[in-house]
């Protein structure tokens, strides 16, 4: 590994586990559920504070969320409940929210913990739980090898010639073997421990050093990496949820690792949500985080996710932990983009034109529809609408393309004929829904238009193809014509 790697690797080892423990932070207001029945009981002495508010708190990725507080009382705090707390890293939080001091709970219930009456409060004495007899092992040597690292980098990034360099490079590898091969012993000789757990978390997913020639060469860099990406994380494990490490690692996995197509993330998060269910408080994360990421994803069609998550695990009942107002939004917000997903048959509409005659969508033969949800008040559609047409007349026009324009607001048809015909849009077809049409719909229990082409704000925008499949969907007219070229040009080598 060069030194650059070497660093970036370590960077969560030496910073997280030195012995700097003063800074600030933000209490996370995030809601989690403690469940089960045991007791905890947790003493805190605290001599050099006469009064004053104290949180016990545990890691959740990058925050530090309540699980208890307490008030000082000639130097002591209690902090007690009926509830389990699931093993991790914690946190004692001092008056004033500046300083706080980390520690591990994983099995023991009755824990007690006195702060260095020097306010070198990283020392806390812990008696009763002994996952911080390796956590203070583990903190004790870093302190020690740290700066050694640090100040190796550093004289590495200012040396003056290729001999200093070639030093500082050699003092840099030897103290950072020293800190894996400890840390790897600590795993070899405890491989059930907390701090075990804790340190596979950090580990940084080995990456091939085989430099690419070809594409293919790459191709099996990426694919060794991701295979290789969660080497030593159990999904079984719930412990590796209550760190700062664990959620940064799922999200850059799913944002950034794993390939964005939907298929390829179904499969994954089936597979992965498979291994948490026996860790019921990474499973519940994992599906609350998912749910969260796809609801309203960064790329188009990965609404498909969300809708699988929503048919496999909300709509089975494998959520009892949300309440019926969440129950509520995730069931809309699936049945919004249910039958509208990319690859699906667009759903029928039977629409009026300005002179009332019926136009049906599956009327309308073309190689292309542009199904175009607006309204002649909306400011974004006043416009977006002239744009679209000026290349729909330019280019899309002698391609066999068609804009089919429902209007969203139907009192709003005095002010729809007029923008037609001041903008020229004759060439469109356009339709609206009257108020009589969508009380029938919901007389008879029919999904209206808005359902069914998730229509929640204007423009509105779906490119179909000739079959009235949809291949685009909720795009601005130049990311559809950027489609529309892509899919011309294949439409030519067929």
């Amino acid at each position: 590994m060069l030194i650059s790697e070497i660093s970036a690797f370590l960077n969560t080892f030496v910073s997280y586990f030195s012995n700097m423990k003063k800074h600030f932070f933000t209490l996370g207001a995030f809601l989690f559920c403690i469940t089960g029945y045991a007791q905890y009981d947790i003493s805190l002495n605290v001599p050099q504070y006469d009064t004053g508010k104290v949180f016990l708190t545990y890691h959740l990725g990058k925050s530090l969320n309540i699980a208890d507080s307490g008030f000082i009382n000639k130097g002591k705090v209690q902090f007690k409940g009926a509830n389990t707390l699931p093993g991790g890293i914690y946190a004692i939080v001092f008056p004033g929210k500046r300083l706080s001091s980390d520690f591990l709970i994983d099995k023991s219930k009755k824990i007690s913990l006195t702060a260095d009456d020097t306010l070198k409060i990283y020392k806390m004495k812990i008696i009763g739980e002994p996952a911080n007899d390796l956590f203070e092992q583990y903190q004790t040597f870093i302190s020690e090898k740290g700066p050694l690292v640090q100040r190796a980098r550093q004289a590495y990034t200012s040396a003056k010639s290729a001999e200093d360099s070639s030093k500082y490079e050699a003092e840099f590898k030897k103290a950072n073997q020293e800190i894996i091969d400890f840390r790897n012993n600590l795993i070899d000789k405890n491989p059930q421990s907390l701090m075990a757990a804790l340190l596979l978390a950090m580990k940084e997913p080995p990456y091939p050093d085989k430099a690419p020639v070809t594409h293919q060469d790459s191709v099996d860099n990426y694919q060794y990496y991701k295979s290789h990406y969660w080497d030593g994380i159990s999904f079984l494990d719930d412990r590796i949820l209550r760190t700062p490490f664990f959620i940064p690692k799922l999200e850059r996995y799913y944002r950034d690792v794993m390939p964005q197509a939907s298929d390829s993330l179904i499969k994954d998060i089936d597979y992965k949500l498979l291994l948490a269910r026996n860790a019921p408080e990474l499973y519940k994360y994992m599906l609350n985080w998912l749910t969260d990421e796809y609801i309203n994803p960064t790329y188009m069609g990965q609404d498909a996710v969300f809708v699988h998550l929503f048919n496999k695990y909300h709509s089975k009942g494998l959520t009892p932990w949300l309440n019926e107002k969440q129950m509520k939004t995730i069931s809309d917000r699936a049945y919004m983009q249910m039958a509208n997903l990319i690859g699906e048959q667009a759903a029928p509409l039977e629409m009026l034109d300005s002179t009332g005659k019926l136009s049906p969508l599956y009327n309308v033969k073309a190689d292309y529809t542009i199904v175009i949800f607006w309204d002649p008040n909306c400011g974004h559609c006043k416009k977006e609408l002239p744009r679209i047409d000026s290349i729909y007349q330019a280019e899309w026009k002698s391609k066999n393309l068609k804009i089919y324009a429902v209007l969203t607001e139907n009192e709003h048809t005095k002010e729809w004929v007029n923008y037609i015909k001041e903008h020229h849009l004759g060439d469109w077809i356009h339709v609206y829904q009257t108020e009589a049409m969508a009380k029938e719909d919901e007389k008879l229990n029919r999904a209206s238009y808005r359902q069914l082409y998730d229509v929640t704000q204007t423009p509105t925008i779906f490119l179909l193809d000739k079959n009235k499949r949809i291949i685009g969907k909720k795009l601005a007219f130049e990311q559809i014509n950027d489609l529309l070229k892509i899919k011309w040009d294949k439409d030519n080598k067929e």
